[in-house]
């Protein structure tokens, strides 16, 4: 898996030293690893964040900003709709025997 993992941080690094940002980034990377996955590409990023090496902060800064929206995508993809307080049928609650003590 690490091989994965590092073809994606090279696509990665690659097209943001060519200035590359947001889904044109994402595309360069999925046009270079057409399997890579958000999960992947996300680690990736993280590599690329610990990574010495990378000095330049617009680099990082496009490569933190591709990390944060795909980790977030599978949150923002849901539309979540408000869930609704059970109401209990008072015919189906049973009610608790107190234990003494």
């Amino acid at each position: 898996m690490a091989g994965k993992i590092d073809r994606i941080y090279d696509a990665l690094i690659g097209g943001a030293e060519r200035g590359l940002v947001d889904d044109a980034l994402y595309r360069h990377v999925l046009a270079e690893c057409p399997k890579a996955s958000s999960k992947r590409i996300v680690k990736a990023s993280l590599l690329a964040l610990t990574d010495p090496g990378v000095k330049d902060a617009q680099i990082l800064k496009v490569v933190y900003a591709l990390a944060i929206r795909h980790r977030l995508d599978p949150v923002m993809d849901n539309d979540f709709e408000p869930v609704e307080e059970p109401t209990a049928d008072k015919a189906l609650v049973k009610k608790r025997k107190r234990v003494k003590a």
